[in-house]
């Protein structure tokens, strides 16, 4: 941030307030979450894709999908932790507006 041009440090300050927030909600699905349940969440939510990207998933087997976002969130959903409220916790009022805005 010391060589960010002034004018730009708030936006860069907000953007990164917000992806830190983000990484650490979906880090919490493999944090909090035994290994075991992962995979039985896994099956679960294969279940649910549509079946091209479903049989991508499957190609890339549990070990590569345990951390990509869209399962972590899954998880995170499953156990009652839910993207929106957790981020609206950890956020000030002002970047959560940011954040549901997409800006």
């Amino acid at each position: 941030m010391r060589n960010c041009p002034e004018n730009e440090k708030e936006f860069h300050a907000r953007i990164f307030r917000i992806g830190n927030a983000a990484y650490i909600y979906h880090q919490l699905a493999t944090s909090t979450t035994n290994n075991e349940t992962l995979k039985v969440y896994y099956q679960e939510w294969l279940e649910g894709l549509p079946a091209n990207i479903k049989a991508d998933m499957e190609t890339k087997e549990f070990d590569q999908c345990k951390n990509m976002f869209p399962f972590t969130r899954y998880v995170n959903e499953r156990n009652d932790i839910g993207m929106n409220e957790w981020m609206k916790e950890h956020l000030s009022e002002e970047y959560y507006k940011d954040y549901k805005s997409g800006k």
